[in-house]
C-alpha cells in the first residue's frame, strides 16, 4: 500500500533555516484542517447550488495582504484579501474596512449572516490581515532580499546550430542561462551587426529556471553553407564587459543525415548482391 503524505515545506533551502523549527509542522497541521473544512463546505455549496456530485466542483480561497513600501523603508498596509470563489465565480469576500462579509450571490447569504454573527471572528480576521499578514510579508521580503543580494549570478552563454526544417539550412541558437537578476541584453550578430526580427530572429523571452535563475534563447535560420561570422552577444549587470561567444560553424545533428544515408546505401548494395547471387545459383541448379 502506498501512503501519500502532505506536508508544508519550503521550496527554497534557505527558508528552512530562517523560520522557527515548528513553523512547517504547524503549517502542515493547519493545511490538513483546512483540507477537511474544504471537503465539508464543497458539499454544502453543491446542495445550495443544486449541483450533482458526479461533476467536478472547485472551492478556492485567496488570502493575503497588499502593502506599500514608504520612502523611509517602512511598510504601509493597503488592502486585506480574504475571499472565496466557487467554480471560478466570486462567492464571498471579507471587507476589512467594515469588518463585514460581502455576498455577491444569493447562495452566499446564509454564510455571510452566520459569519457576520460572530464578530470576534471578524475582528480576528481584520487583525490578521492588517498586522500578522504584513509582518510575515515583511519577513519574506527581507529573506528574499538577503538571499538574492548575495546570489547575483552571471550568465553562461552557448552558441550552437541544429538542422532546420528547410533543407540546406540550420537554425543557429544563442542561449544564456543561470543568470540573476532577470534583466539581460542578447543579440545574434552577423559580421558584428545585430540581427533583428526582420532577419527572422526568434526569441523565447526571459524564462525562469528551477533554481531561481533565468534563461533566454534567440535563434535564426541560416543557409548551412553560410560562411559569414556569427556570434552571440550577451550583457548583464553581473558582467564587467559583455560576453561574445562565436559560433564555430558546426551543426549538432547535420552529420546524422549523412550518417544515415551511407548505411542505407550499403544495405541496398548488399541486398542487390544477394539477389544476383541467388539468381546465379538458381541458374546453376536448373542447368541454364
Amino acid at each position: 500500500m502506498t501512503v501519500w503524505q502532505r506536508r508544508r515545506f519550503p521550496n527554497r533551502t534557505g527558508m528552512r533555516e530562517k523560520l522557527p523549527a515548528d513553523y512547517w509542522g504547524k503549517g502542515t497541521q493547519s493545511r490538513k484542517s483546512k483540507e477537511q473544512w474544504f471537503k465539508v463546505n464543497v458539499n454544502i455549496l453543491m446542495d445550495r447550488m443544486m449541483h450533482n456530485s458526479t461533476d467536478v466542483h472547485i472551492l478556492q480561497w485567496k488570502h493575503g495582504c497588499e502593502i506599500d513600501q514608504q520612502p523611509d523603508g517602512t511598510l504601509k498596509f493597503m488592502k486585506g484579501i480574504d475571499q472565496y470563489s466557487y467554480d471560478g465565480d466570486d462567492f464571498l469576500a471579507f471587507d476589512d474596512a467594515t469588518m463585514q462579509w460581502v455576498a455577491p450571490v444569493d447562495q452566499a447569504l446564509p454564510t455571510k449572516r452566520k459569519w457576520d454573527g460572530v464578530q470576534i471572528l471578524n475582528q480576528y480576521t481584520k487583525g490578521y490581515l492588517e498586522k500578522e499578514c504584513v509582518d510575515w510579508l515583511s519577513k519574506f521580503m527581507e529573506y528574499e532580499e538577503k538571499e538574492f543580494s548575495s546570489a547575483d549570478s552571471p550568465p553562461k552563454v552557448y552558441a550552437f546550430a541544429k538542422k532546420a526544417q528547410i533543407a540546406g539550412h540550420v537554425r543557429l541558437t544563442c542561449m544564456a542561462t543561470g543568470f540573476y537578476p532577470k534583466d539581460v541584453v542578447m543579440h545574434i550578430k552577423k559580421n558584428g551587426v545585430p540581427l533583428t526580427k526582420h532577419d527572422g530572429v526568434l526569441s523565447t523571452g526571459v524564462l525562469p529556471n528551477d533554481d531561481d535563475t533565468y534563461q533566454i534563447r534567440m535563434s535564426v535560420q541560416i543557409p548551412e553553407a553560410d560562411k559569414e561570422t556569427y556570434e552571440c552577444y550577451v550583457n548583464h549587470d553581473t558582467l564587467k564587459e559583455p560576453i561574445v561567444e562565436k559560433w564555430d560553424g558546426k551543426c549538432c545533428d547535420c552529420g546524422s543525415v549523412v550518417g544515415g544515408v551511407i548505411p542505407a546505401v550499403i544495405v541496398i548494395i548488399g541486398v542487390l548482391i544477394l539477389v544476383v547471387l541467388l539468381v546465379r545459383y538458381r541458374r546453376v541448379i536448373i542447368g541454364c
